[in-house]
Formats: structure tokens, C-alpha cells, sequence
């Protein structure tokens, strides 16, 4: 039986090589993800992720990243719908940054935040809300997997071997079971993968 932790889920999402790594020898190069990532079943996969989310939860680098970037989406000439959904609503939503070095936020409605991963997550779970979306914050990601805190895992794998770089799945993590929600295959073989956790 697939139950749901009571209250607000943690929904991760992650881009990852066929060999399992989310970055190469250089983690700040993402060419390798852009081929793919501008697909139809990639743009559908984060649309169905942000849609039920009210809070985004990332590391201060992908903050960073992120809040630079998709921002200069909006109102741009010939920007797919998909896009610029996700844009206004990570400029609108709730944001939550982790970060031991950044204490006052660049962005709006950001909150900055030096505490453990799993604490944070707790504070999180305890406020109301729809699901906290975590994005492509590999060291997020990986603490919430240790600390086995990660109700929905999405994936997209994309046809390329790194050959190198950092994996997302450590040795030692808790073991568990996970139940497949979701899939969908596209163009230039990327893949959609959505996973429950089985508790």
C-alpha cells in the first residue's frame, strides 16, 4: 500500500545522465541538460511538479541559478507557455534558500536559512501549505534522501553518459521501496520518471 507522510509532501526533482550523475567533471556546466530540457515531456514534467507546490526549497548556488535565469523568461518574444508558468511562479511563490554564507535574500518572498536540511523540512511540514519542491539542489536533495524525508523523487534522464562527475544516490542510503506514479518518454529519448515513497 502507497500511504502519503500526512500533511505537506516533499517532492524533489532532479535532471540526471543514464549513468546516474547529475553533473559532470565541471558541476556549474548544464550543456549537457539543454538539449533535453526544452523537450515536450521535460516542460510537462516540471509543469506537473510546480503546479501543486506553494513553497521552492534550493541551495543558495542553485539559488543563485535559478533566480538569475528564469525571471528574464517572463513577458519574453516567442517563450513557450510551459516556461513561463514555471518563471511567474517561482518569482510568486514561497522561497525557501539554505545557505551558511548568504543571511540576507536578494530575491522577494525568500527566506534564508542556516539549519540542518532535515530540520528546515520539519519546520516546513509543520506550516500550511501544498507540496515543497525542491529543484535540481543536488546537496538538498541528497541530505533529504539520507534522511529518508523525499515523498515524491521526479527524474528526468536524459540519453548521455558523463562518464564522470557527481552521483545522486550514495552508498548507505535508507533503505526503501518507491512505487512508479508516473512516466512518459519524448523526444531525443529523454525520460519522465515519477516515484512515491512506500511507507
Amino acid at each position: 500500500m502507497n500511504e502519503q507522510t500526512a500533511g505537506r509532501r516533499v517532492v524533489t526533482n532532479m535532471s540526471l545522465s543514464i549513468d546516474g550523475r547529475y553533473a559532470g567533471t565541471d558541476p556549474l556546466d548544464m550543456g549537457w541538460v539543454m538539449p533535453y530540457a526544452v523537450t515536450d515531456v521535460a516542460r510537462d514534467h516540471l509543469a506537473g511538479l510546480w503546479e501543486s507546490a506553494t513553497t521552492a526549497l534550493l541551495g543558495r548556488v542553485n539559488a543563485e541559478g535559478f533566480l538569475g535565469f528564469w525571471p528574464t523568461v517572463i513577458g519574453g518574444e516567442g517563450v513557450d507557455p510551459r516556461d513561463e508558468g514555471f518563471a511567474k511562479w517561482l518569482v510568486d511563490t514561497d522561497k525557501v534558500v539554505l545557505s551558511s554564507t548568504l543571511h540576507e535574500a536578494p530575491w522577494e518572498r525568500t527566506t534564508m536559512v542556516d539549519k540542518p536540511t532535515a530540520d528546515v523540512i520539519e519546520d516546513l511540514r509543520a506550516a500550511e501549505g501544498g507540496d515543497i519542491l525542491v529543484l535540481s539542489s543536488a546537496s538538498v536533495i541528497k541530505a533529504l534522501l539520507a534522511a529518508d524525508q523525499v515523498d515524491r523523487l521526479a527524474v528526468n534522464v536524459f540519453p548521455i553518459v558523463l562518464g564522470a562527475g557527481p552521483r545522486l544516490f550514495d552508498d548507505g542510503l535508507p533503505a526503501g521501496r518507491w512505487a512508479l506514479t508516473h512516466q512518459a518518454a519524448g523526444e531525443h529519448g529523454t525520460l519522465s520518471l515519477i516515484y512515491d515513497r512506500v511507507r
